[in-house]
């Protein structure tokens, strides 16, 4: 067997060749990416593929040859390998490398595994523990030995352990809480490209996640992920093969693989597989929603791998396209061509997305989601939120281009329960940020914004909403002006997707905020600023000192009530987002010790919805939603 990787230098050039044209399911190709040395430095300057080459066997000598597709101009396409006894010569534009074998797998990632106290790391799983697929060979599986089938060689850091110092009532972690733990703390984080990664292991998310790949939002993503231990916890087979797939699939995002009923939305687009990429047999498709048969067919047919799409991108796929801390998730621009409304839509299900009438500049742009069944009823699943990923938002800007709204944090979510759409419950109902995403801010600049949104049903059914049109006006005072300068800044936007967080990696967007409610209080937009700085002071942060220690910063119930209930009164937010912060507020004078005020505040909300005219199955979920919550802090005290 020749396939593998091979390392070479010619002069002030360096190449890391594969070769995979035999061994484990070989995809036929030769690919490499050249580095230029220059002094103590090396620089990328570019990868190339031959996707179809020939093969010529000699003895133990073996050439292959193809043109090649490069990603930087050269005069010489051709691409020329002889391999013979682990070693050999690679002649491509227009140089020669001697190169030598230096691993059975085709790239080699640095994996560091950091857990908190409590939650044991998954170790691995034999896939003859129950019944699977009679294609697929038993074998016992961990993480490193499931991307080494993949061809991708994972070296283990050492792990840590997370001690915890006043853990308080609630481990659960936010996205930025786990934001900041990444950028503190993992050991090789950098803003550069590199084969590294960091997976956390944690308790679980406030969301109730199995997983988040959260470096999602600057210019050197892909670098963490978490687990969440608790969502996937136990020691039966069911469970430790839940556990594998989790893992796999999150670090499975740090490679740039995209879930499969999302691989048009790629730069370039990428074809969907069967069923709209639900019927994909792979580690990124979600159990429950692989089609047919759901859960049931997946395990049934699942044969633990990438599929040969998959496998191509982790071999081939381009150095800035697979390298964490390069290219960003879906890679490339970020332009892309407005959903358009199916040529027939059986599904019952309508789409639409609401929102104020206009937005002052530097104003968070929120939308409201609808989904209802106007065909009668309807059962389908309850994510609609884009930051789940089965729906999308595009944004056409007043230039006329149009991007895809990213959110900053990928949830996975492995389980969907149904949700019936009927005369007893017609609609569901979303709240979403998209003013600030994985690509900056998305409405800067004064104009008319369509926006418009996707959402894939349960059945794989594409529900396209009609546009919806965001106006955002022109600065009229000096003082507005000054407010939307302080408003605009990334790491503000970046504490809007949060809701706030303590990291010192966004200290500059805090002192914003303070500003805009130090100095512009009684400007309209200083509500979000409260909104912000009171909902994050109203939870605990966690963060992971340099000793990697977890300390826990309790909850300032003094400043959350101070900044919620200035927002509350001011009323002027989105009812799904007065709706939380009336709540937030409720547990916030609880944990003051002031139950009945914490009572008066749900009894408040309720009055207030219903003074709004929401409609009365609405406000019935709102009443309901209320009793919860007072039942809920009066245990908690």
């Amino acid at each position: 067997m020749i396939s593998g990787l091979y390392e070479g230098q010619s002069g002030d050039a360096r190449l890391a060749l594969r070769v995979d044209v035999d061994g484990s399911r070989p995809t036929g190709r030769v690919s490499g990416d050249l580095f230029a040395v220059t002094g103590a430095t090396t620089s990328y300057v570019g990868s190339f593929v031959v996707n179809a080459p020939a093969v010529h066997a000699e003895g133990s000598r073996a050439r292959i040859e193809g043109a090649g597709t490069f990603t930087f101009e050269t005069p010489v396409k051709d691409v020329s390998v002889t391999i013979s006894a682990g070693a050999g010569t690679a002649a491509l534009a227009g140089r020669a490398f001697q190169v030598a074998f230096a691993s059975p797998c085709f790239r080699r990632v640095r994996l560091e595994v950091d857990s908190v106290v409590g939650p044991v790391p998954f170790g691995s799983y034999h896939t003859g523990s129950l019944p699977a697929p009679g294609g697929a060979p038993p074998r016992e599986l961990s993480v490193v030995t499931a991307y080494a089938e993949a061809g991708v060689e994972l070296t283990l850091a050492e792990p840590g352990v997370i001690p915890v110092d006043g853990s308080g009532d609630d481990l659960a972690w936010s996205d930025a809480e786990l934001h900041h733990a990444m950028t503190q703390q993992f050991g090789a984080f950098a803003d550069a490209p590199a084969w590294r990664v960091w997976l956390l292991v944690a308790g679980r998310h406030v969301g109730g996640y199995r997983g988040v790949m959260f470096d999602y939002d600057d210019a050197h993503q892909r670098q963490g992920a978490a687990v969440c231990h608790d969502a996937i916890k136990g020691t039966t087979p069911e469970a430790r093969r839940a556990q594998l797939r989790a893992y796999v699939h999150e670090l499975g995002h740090a490679f740039n693989l995209l879930h499969p009923w999302q691989k048009n939305l790629a730069v370039p687009p990428q074809p969907l597989g069967p069923e709209g990429g639900f019927g994909d047999l792979s580690w990124m498709n979600h159990a429950q929603n692989y089609r047919p048969d759901g859960e049931r067919g997946y395990w049934a047919a699942f044969p633990f791998q990438f599929t040969d799409a998959e496998l191509v991108h982790l071999r081939h796929g381009r150095y800035r396209d697979v390298a964490m801390g390069a290219n960003a998730f879906g890679t490339g621009a970020t332009e892309i061509a407005p959903f358009e409304q199916p040529v027939e839509d059986r599904s019952g299900l309508r789409l639409e997305l609401r929102a104020k009438e206009s937005f002052e500049l530097g104003e968070p742009v929120v939308v409201e989601l609808r989904l209802s069944a106007p065909g009668g009823p309807a059962v389908t699943h309850g994510h609609l939120h884009p930051d789940t990923e089965f729906t999308q938002v595009s944004i056409t800007q007043p230039g006329g281009r149009t991007v895809l709204y990213r959110p900053m944090m990928r949830h996975c979510v492995d389980t969907s329960p149904g949700i019936r759409l009927d005369g007893g419950n017609p609609a569901m109902y979303r709240s979403a940020y998209i003013g600030h995403g994985r690509d900056g801010h998305y409405f800067q600049q004064p104009g008319e914004y369509r926006v418009r949104a996707q959402y894939v049903a349960a059945d794989g059914s594409r529900i396209v909403s009609p546009a919806c049109l965001v106006r955002v006006r022109l600065p009229v005072t000096r003082d507005d002006h000054q407010v939307a300068e302080l408003m605009l800044g990334e790491e503000q936007g970046k504490l809007f997707s949060l809701l706030g967080s303590d990291s010192p990696a966004l200290r500059a967007g805090n002192q914003a905020l303070d500003e805009v409610i130090d100095r512009y209080g009684e400007h309209p937009l200083a509500t979000y600023a409260r909104l912000v700085k009171g909902l994050n002071a109203e939870s605990e942060f966690k963060a992971l000192t340099t000793g990697k220690r977890l300390r826990v910063r309790p909850p300032d119930p003094k400043q959350g009530i101070e900044h919620l209930s200035r927002v509350a009164r001011d009323g002027t937010v989105d009812n799904i987002t007065l709706n939380l912060v009336m709540r937030r507020l409720a547990r916030a004078e609880a944990r003051q010790g002031d139950l009945a005020r914490a009572g008066a505040v749900l009894e408040e909300m309720v009055a207030l919805f219903t003074a709004r005219g929401v409609n009365p199955i609405v406000l019935g979920q709102i009443t309901r939603q209320a009793e919860l919550t007072r039942t809920a802090l009066t245990a908690e005290a």
